[in-house]
């Protein structure tokens, strides 16, 4: 048989990982994307810390994308008007995405329009385009909406999510604010810089798959402090009904918080109450979500949809 063609679109730390795992899983890597400088011209297995596999990396993705690849593995930037014209132009090029983008989860809540655009190009060309990950993607979205496959009805659901920043990439850590004043935290959330990008997008796929009509999403972000400096965040997604929340999404992300956990809790017929004793690795879990989704997304109709949508993702 075959192997199935891919390209690797974005070589961060997700993305490097992301091509590793799928090169090791057998994945026949045709190209692979980045705009850095370093990168660009670099054999691939060499940016892996291994041996050269014969593949140098591009700042060209039309280079790339020649190349005809049946599925792009695509690890950019969090928000849809920065990867866009990515998306489209590898959908263009006939290829299945599976794209680490967050809003990319659930395009329909922040971008209707763009969401629109990617779904016509990719029925155009007969493909299809998904935004995965682990948050968004999975633990506060994916994983409830399954969890209520055993409920008689389901009057709510609360996940909580808590992450010690410290055992993750930097990138992460900046992001939620690590090693900042509390002023300094609170400028970045005001400008974007801080703060987690999708949770309101998983609210909004919760609401999706159950049907529920939400009158409102909000979101609330404040630091976690040690001391005057920030060591994370504490942030709150809820979808309401009137002024109930049905959905809540509570999301820590600190660093050196103690009791790392995933925690979903049904209010149902029956009621759930599972809990991942020390939370699902984000790094990891990531990059192993983005490949299994390789052979789903492959049999999937063509257009834009979701995680939850697919054939179960598994390895």
């Amino acid at each position: 048989m075959t192997p199935i063609s891919v390209v690797a679109y974005g070589l961060g730390p997700i993305g490097l990982s992301i091509a590793g795992l799928a090169l090791d899983r057998g994945y026949n890597i045709v190209g692979a994307v980045d705009i850095d400088p370093q990168k660009a011209g670099e054999d691939l297995g060499t940016l892996l810390g291994r041996a050269p596999v014969g593949l140098k990396v591009t700042a060209d993705p039309t280079e790339a994308l020649a190349k005809g690849p049946q599925v792009v593995l695509h690890s950019t930037q969090s928000h849809i008007p920065q990867v866009l014209s990515q998306v489209i132009d590898c959908l263009d090029a006939g290829a299945c995405v599976v794209s680490t983008c967050e809003e990319m989860a659930f395009p329909w809540y922040r971008h209707p329009a763009a969401a629109h655009r990617i779904d016509r190009v990719a029925r155009a060309k007969h493909v299809a385009a998904v935004g995965v990950g682990v948050n968004p993607g999975y633990v506060m979205d994916v994983l409830p909406i399954v969890l209520t496959a055993p409920c008689k009805d389901v009057r709510s659901i609360h996940v909580t999510r808590v992450v010690d920043a410290g055992k993750r990439r930097l990138p992460l850590q900046r992001k939620v604010g690590s090693g900042m004043t509390k002023d300094e935290f609170l400028r970045g959330v005001g400008d974007g810089r801080i703060g987690h990008v999708g949770l309101a997008e998983s609210v909004a796929m919760i609401s999706d798959a159950l049907g529920w009509q939400l009158n409102e999403i909000t979101e609330d972000i404040e630091p976690v402090m040690d001391g005057a400096a920030v060591k994370g965040l504490h942030q709150v997604a809820r979808g309401l009904q009137g002024d109930r929340s049905v959905i809540t999404l509570d999301l820590t992300m600190a660093v050196g918080v103690p009791n790392p956990r995933d925690t979903v809790v049904i209010e149902g017929e029956p009621p759930l109450n599972v809990t991942a004793a020390g939370g699902v690795h984000g790094d990891v879990a990531t990059c192993a979500i983005a490949v299994n989704a390789i052979p789903r997304i492959l049999e999937a109709p063509p257009g834009l949809t979701t995680a939850y949508r697919l054939a179960p993702i598994h390895v």
